[in-house]
Parts: C-alpha cells; sequence; structure tokens
C-alpha cells in the first residue's frame, strides 16, 4: 500500500531526492566513501556546502543583494536566542501568533526589553493579528511566517524601519514573497526543505553591528559568516539532503512554480472542509495556511471509523496537534495532488458512510 505522509515535521521529501541521498550513503561522488564518512574539509563537500548556499539565495531571489546564507545547528529554537544575542540591544518586537513565536519571545526577553506588538493568544492563535502599530526604535522586528501547529500563515507582512527578522521553518521556499524585505530568514530543515540536524539562515549582512557585548562564537553569526558555516563541522548530511531538495525545486522551476502546486492542494483540502459537514476548520479562513491545514470532526463519535479510514488507506501523520486537537495535513512543496486527493476521498467517503 502507498503511504502518504502528512506529518508537520520531519517533512516529506521527493522521492528522487530519497534516491540520490540514499546513494550517497552507499558511494558519493563515485568516491568509494560514504557521504556519512567524507571530510567536512573536503572538495566534494565543500562544493555541496557552496552549492547549497547559493541555492539558497537563488531561489529567494536575493543573489547580489547583499545576503548570505548560512546552514547551522540547533534548529529553529536555537534561532530565537541567536537572533536576539546578536541583535538585540534595547527593544524588539514581536508578532505572537503561535507557540513557537511564543518561545520566540521567551527567549529575546533574556538579552534586552521585548515589547509584543500584537498577539492572538487571546483565541488560542487561530487567525493572524492585522491593524497593529509598529513604535520607533526597535532594535528589530521579529515575526513567526506560518504557524504549524495552528494552521494559520501570514499573508502580508509590515513594512517597518526596523530590520523584519522572521521564522519561515514551515514555509520557506513555498511561495513567492519580496524578500528582499526581511533583514534575516531562518528556517529549521525539518519542515519544508530537509532532514532534521540543520538550521537554514539568510542575512543582511549590513544589520550586523556591534552590538555591545560578548557573544559565544558559536552563537556569533560573523564568526559564521567568516568561516563560511564551517565553524566547526556542519550536519553534512542534512546539508546535502537540503541541497538536492533545493536542485529539485530549481528543476521545478522554483518557488513561483512550487506556489502554484501549492495552491492547487490548499484549494483541495479546503474545499472538502468547507463542503463537507462532518468537517470544520480550524484556523480563520483569510489566515488559513498553504502549507497546514488543520480540521475537527464535528461528530466525535465517527472518531474511530474515521481514523480507521485514515489507516487503511495510507494516510500518516495526520493527527492535529494536543494544543488543538483534531487533524492536520502538512501539504509540504513534495507532497503530491495524489496525496492530498487519498486524503480527501477519504473525507468524502466519511460522509457518504455516515
Amino acid at each position: 500500500m502507498k503511504k502518504h505522509n502528512f506529518s508537520a515535521g520531519p517533512c516529506i521529501l521527493p522521492q528522487e531526492v530519497f534516491q540520490k541521498a540514499s546513494q550517497a550513503v552507499l558511494d558519493f561522488n563515485n568516491s568509494g566513501l560514504s557521504i556519512l564518512e567524507i571530510s567536512h574539509r573536503s572538495k566534494d563537500f565543500v562544493d555541496v556546502m557552496e552549492n547549497a548556499r547559493e541555492l539558497a539565495l537563488e531561489l529567494l531571489g536575493l543573489q547580489g543583494k547583499g545576503y548570505k546564507a548560512l546552514f547551522l545547528q540547533g534548529g529553529a529554537s536555537t534561532q530565537f536566542l541567536m537572533v536576539a544575542y546578536n541583535l538585540l540591544k534595547g527593544k524588539a518586537g514581536y508578532v505572537n501568533t503561535g507557540s513557537w513565536s511564543d518561545k520566540a519571545v521567551k527567549e529575546a526577553k533574556l538579552f534586552g526589553e521585548v515589547v509584543e506588538l500584537a498577539s492572538s493568544k487571546d483565541a488560542n492563535f487561530k487567525y493572524i493579528p492585522k491593524g497593529y502599530d509598529i513604535p520607533d526604535g526597535l532594535d528589530y522586528v521579529h515575526m513567526t511566517s506560518n504557524n504549524t501547529i495552528f494552521g494559520t500563515q501570514i499573508k502580508d507582512f509590515p513594512t517597518t524601519d526596523a530590520p523584519l527578522i522572521c521564522d519561515m521553518s514551515s514555509d520557506i521556499f513555498s511561495r513567492v514573497l519580496d524578500f528582499s524585505k526581511f533583514g534575516l530568514i531562518y528556517a529549521g530543515a525539518q519542515k519544508n526543505m530537509g532532514p532534521a540536524g540543520t538550521t537554514l539562515v539568510v542575512v543582511r549582512e549590513d544589520i550586523l553591528q556591534e552590538i555591545g557585548r560578548k557573544i559565544p562564537s558559536m552563537l556569533d553569526y560573523k564568526v559564521h559568516l567568516s568561516k563560511g558555516s564551517m565553524f566547526n563541522t556542519p550536519p553534512v548530511y542534512s546539508i546535502y539532503v537540503s541541497m538536492l531538495t533545493m536542485e529539485w525545486l530549481k528543476a521545478k522551476g522554483g518557488v513561483a512554480a512550487i506556489e502554484e502546486e501549492n495552491e492547487k492542494k490548499a484549494k483541495l483540502i479546503y474545499s472538502e472542509i468547507d463542503l463537507n459537514p462532518l468537517f470544520e476548520g480550524f484556523a480563520a479562513k483569510e489566515d488559513r495556511s498553504n502549507m497546514n491545514a488543520t480540521f475537527n470532526l464535528t461528530n466525535d463519535d465517527l472518531k474511530e471509523t474515521f481514523e480507521t479510514m485514515l489507516k487503511e488507506g495510507g494516510i500518516n501523520g495526520a493527527n492535529g496537534h494536543r494544543s488543538v486537537g483534531g487533524y492536520r495535513a502538512s501539504i509540504y512543496n513534495a507532497m503530491t495532488m495524489e496525496g492530498v486527493g487519498a486524503l480527501v476521498d477519504i473525507m468524502s467517503d466519511l460522509e457518504r458512510k455516515a
């Protein structure tokens, strides 16, 4: 039986990426060595690192615009504190739209004053706040573009004089944006780019000014930039697979092409949620994520039947987060229309049987 993986992360990846990555575990570049054992200082891996960094900038349309890409460790959670460590001198503004931004606020408070510009906590984060003011004098403004747990996504980003920082872990490379609006973007690979173990950071170099505090080397962006993401041994395999995924995306036509596919997949599943009386969406309609569709049964008596049908239909990882309950279909870049269609068919079958 074919499996369709709707897990929120670690994420689904393209089959051709799995094939190339598995071959590299046995023999990388016909070297007779595994990608898991080659030196990170070898030419073969230095080429991988340089290609991955350039592909990230190319796909985001940021080549030649003063940005550099890094592949670091520690997940997006380390970026919660690293951003503040490097950029927060006095006061920063945060828009709180979910669990991850809530955690980012907590870490930033260790380094300076944090102003919560807006929050949707009052409604269990089921909407994106709008119409809030951004005061002058902030060192930066931090946002989370997509909320995997609650299924919301920011559609319009504010214009601000302060550098705009964004956690794009779960929707990186999924849609066209003016990425030059951002001073720094970070994304854990395991949501929409590659396996767990590395985190992409894209930073405009001019925002990295002297902060007035000593920063440990492992947490200093300038140290990592000066060493080309190789200050210490990088997560070789995670970076390699992320590079393969970016090559796959480029071959498909880049971010603009995948955005079209993602919109079609999202339309298919949200149409079923809205038309099928046995389901209701969790997130506000205008703020629904194209990456994570969250929904609930309107009749909990059907839970066992529905989940049996999901299992028999090869649907994996569709259970919702405990904060929301219900179900969550993560429809990342590598998810196919066939996979979304399989889930929608089961939802439709449930209505016929109920």
